[in-house]
C-alpha cells in the first residue's frame, strides 16, 4: 500500500517552517538538502525535519498540506510539539 506524507521542515535556529506533501519522504529530504536549485529550503537552509504525519490516501494529503499551511505559526508550532517536543531532527539517524 502506497504511503504519503505531510512533513514540515525548519532551519537550525527553529525560526523558518516549511510544509510539504511527497510520498517517499527520505527522497524528498534528500532533495530539499541536496537540489542545486535556488529553492526556498535551500535559500532559508530549512534541512531538519521536525514533524511528518502518514495517510494512504493522497487527497486527503494535499487537503492536509493546504490545511498546515494555511495556520499560523502558533498552530503549527502546537502540531509540532505533539510529535516533537524538543525540535529535534527526526531525520538524523537516516541514511541518505
Amino acid at each position: 500500500m502506497k504511503q504519503y506524507y505531510v512533513y514540515l521542515l525548519t532551519n537550525k535556529g527553529n525560526t523558518v517552517l516549511y510544509t510539504g506533501m511527497t510520498n517517499d519522504l527520505q527522497r524528498r529530504l534528500y532533495e530539499h538538502r541536496e537540489s542545486p536549485v535556488e529553492s526556498f529550503t535551500k535559500q532559508y537552509h530549512v534541512h531538519k525535519l521536525v514533524y511528518f504525519e502518514t495517510t494512504p490516501d493522497v487527497r486527503a494529503a494535499i487537503e492536509r498540506e493546504k490545511q498546515i499551511k494555511s495556520w499560523s505559526r502558533k498552530r503549527k508550532d502546537a502540531l509540532i510539539a505533539t510529535m516533537n517536543p524538543k525540535w529535534v531532527d527526526l531525520s538524523a539517524d537516516w541514511e541518505m
